[in-house]
């Protein structure tokens, strides 16, 4: 059945209603975007971090960043006092999935998601949407692996992000997370932005 319909008469939640609102005027922001999951599987593996960074004028914006850690799986013997010592060095402040999903829905608003291998970050998201009695993201979006193949006429070879920043020299940590991998997209996303002469006003 067609998404619209499945739609017909549901009520949503405020802040999926609110994201919805934003899609009245163009998008005047990019969001690079990454995503740590259980797998590969957006039916079946959930989300479990999500790093993001804004990008306005052609410039990433350091003040402009998300970071959240979704609930991670645990099995139903486990007691609270090994989910609490399982959180216990997280950054970021343990949440629920609901509460998580909804942080990241208004940080992206209307903008234009950046990331690599995209269409499975936006599908995942889209099921953890689905489980809230939310619609489907409205976002544009942009990968920067078919960008980089683009630039090169290729389709028969894959780039992994880690590819991409040694192609184009992009250092970072020893100690990855979510953020910096998407402040590393973003940084790939303007190299290849520029040579691809891609004209988006955010």
């Amino acid at each position: 059945m067609l998404d619209w319909l499945k739609n017909i008469g549901k009520d949503y939640p405020d802040y999926w209603k609110n994201y919805l609102s934003k899609f009245e005027k163009k998008p005047s922001r990019f969001v690079a975007l990454s995503l740590e999951t259980t797998g590969l599987n957006p039916k079946k593996d959930i989300i479990l971090s999500v790093g993001a960074i804004g990008i306005e004028h052609n410039k990433i914006v350091v003040k402009d960043v998300l970071e959240i850690e979704f609930p991670k799986p645990i099995k139903e013997e486990v007691s609270e006092n090994v989910i609490d010592q399982m959180f216990k060095d997280v950054r970021v402040p343990k949440v629920t999935e609901s509460v998580a999903l909804e942080k990241l829905i208004d940080y992206i608003g209307n903008s234009v998601i950046v990331g690599h291998r995209t269409l499975f970050d936006i599908e995942i998201i889209n099921e953890t949407l689905e489980k809230y009695n939310c619609g489907r993201l409205k976002n544009e979006s942009l990968d920067i692996e078919v960008m980089y193949k683009k630039l090169l006429d290729i389709n028969d070879k894959n780039f992994s992000l880690d590819d991409l920043k040694k192609i184009y020299k992009i250092n970072t940590s020893d100690r990855t997370s979510t953020v910096e991998d998407a402040y590393s997209i973003g940084l790939l996303f303007l190299k290849l932005k520029s040579k691809l002469d891609i004209h988006i006003q955010a």
